[in-house]
C-alpha cells in the first residue's frame, strides 16, 4: 500500500502529522514515539522574540476536549534555530516549523531567518491563533491573509501552508486569498473560541477570559470546513480538529484532507499517531483503495 502524500512540491511519508502546539519540540516524545512512522512534525509555535504566554491558569479540561489559552509561550526564533533545530533536523520524519507574527512585516523576518535552514520541509503560518491580541486577525479577513502569505512568499523559497481559523462565518474567501497568495497547502482548523465558567466564584477559569478550544468536541465542525475548502481551492487541505482514532482519519481525507495532523489526542495517548499510522494500510485496503489517494475527497453529498 502506498501511504505516500504529496503536498505541494513536498511528499510526505504517510499523511498522519502531530499539530502544533501539542507535541513541544518533539525531544519530549523521543522515548515515547518512533519518528520513522509519521508523516511529519510540526513543532510549538515560534515568534520573532521570546513570549512568556498568558498568565496561569492558562487550560482547563472540558466535556469531550479542552480549553487552552497559553498564548504563544516560546523563546524566539533564536533561541528556536541554534537549540532546537539542530536536534530537529536530524528526526526521520519531515519537519514543518510553525511561525507566527504580529504583522505581515513579523511574519516575513520571521520566514526569512529560517529559509536558509537545512532541515526545514515547510513553514506553516499561524495566521489564527485566539489566544493572543490580533492573533485571529490575519485569518477573518481575506485581504491580510494574502498580504501575510504574500510577504513571506516574496522572502522565502520553503513551501508555505496557511493554518487558518474556524472562528468565521464562511471559510471559503479565506481559503481562496492563502491559494492566490501562494500557500502550498491549507491547515484546517485551528481552535474555537470559548469560555469557562467558576459559576461559585463567578469567574472565568481561564485567566485570559477565554481559550481555544479543541478535542473530539470539535471534530464535526472541522469536517464541515475541511470538506467546504476542499471544494474551493485547488491546493492539499490539511485537517486538524478533534482526531482521535483511525476512523476520524478515514472521515477527514473521505471528506477532502490529504493529510491530517493529531492534537489534542498527543495530550493523553502520545503512541496515537503511530498506531493510526500502522492501520491506515488496511482501512485504505477495506474501500479498494490502492494509495491515499485513491479516496480523497470521495465524499458523496450531492
Amino acid at each position: 500500500m502506498d501511504l505516500s502524500v504529496r503536498i505541494g512540491q513536498l511528499t510526505l511519508r504517510n499523511p498522519v502529522l502531530v499539530a502544533s502546539g501539542t507535541f513541544g519540540y518533539a525531544r519530549e516524545m523521543a522515548g515515547i514515539v518512533d519518528f520513522s512512522r509519521l508523516g511529519g512534525i510540526i513543532p510549538k509555535t515560534i515568534t520573532l522574540q521570546p513570549r512568556r504566554g498568558n498568565a496561569l491558569p492558562r487550560s482547563v479540561e472540558t466535556p469531550c476536549g479542552m480549553l487552552n489559552a497559553i498564548g504563544l509561550d516560546n523563546d524566539g526564533v533564536e533561541h528556536f534555530v541554534q537549540h532546537h533545530l539542530p536536534y530537529l533536523r536530524t528526526l526521520p520524519t519531515a519537519l514543518v516549523v510553525n511561525i507566527a507574527g504580529k504583522s505581515a512585516a513579523e511574519f516575513a523576518a520571521l520566514a526569512e531567518r529560517l529559509a536558509d535552514q537545512p532541515g526545514i520541509a515547510a513553514l506553516e503560518l499561524n495566521l489564527s491563533c485566539p489566544n493572543v491580541s490580533g492573533g485571529l486577525d490575519f485569518a477573518t479577513e481575506p485581504r491580510l491573509t494574502h498580504e501575510v502569505i504574500r510577504q513571506v512568499r516574496r522572502v522565502c523559497p520553503l513551501p508555505i501552508w496557511a493554518k487558518l481559523t474556524p472562528n468565521v462565518t464562511d471559510i471559503v474567501p479565506l481559503a481562496r486569498a492563502a491559494e492566490e497568495a501562494g500557500a502550498e497547502a491549507i491547515s484546517l482548523v485551528n481552535t474555537f473560541v470559548g469560555l469557562a465558567v467558576d459559576w461559585r466564584r463567578r469567574r472565568p477559569v481561564l485567566a485570559n477570559v477565554t481559550g481555544g478550544l479543541s478535542g473530539p468536541a470539535i471534530k464535526p465542525l472541522a469536517l464541515r470546513f475541511v470538506w467546504q475548502a476542499a471544494r474551493a481551492v485547488r491546493i492539499p487541505v490539511i485537517g486538524i480538529g478533534g482526531i482521535t482514532t483511525l476512523d476520524d482519519v478515514m472521515e477527514f481525507l473521505v471528506a477532502g484532507a490529504s493529510a491530517v495532523q493529531i492534537g489534542t489526542a498527543n495530550f493523553f495517548d502520545p503512541t496515537v499517531t503511530m498506531r493510526i499510522a500502522d492501520a491506515l494500510p488496511e482501512a485504505l485496503a477495506t474501500l479498494g483503495a490502492r494509495c491515499v489517494r485513491d479516496i480523497v475527497g470521495t465524499l458523496q453529498a450531492d
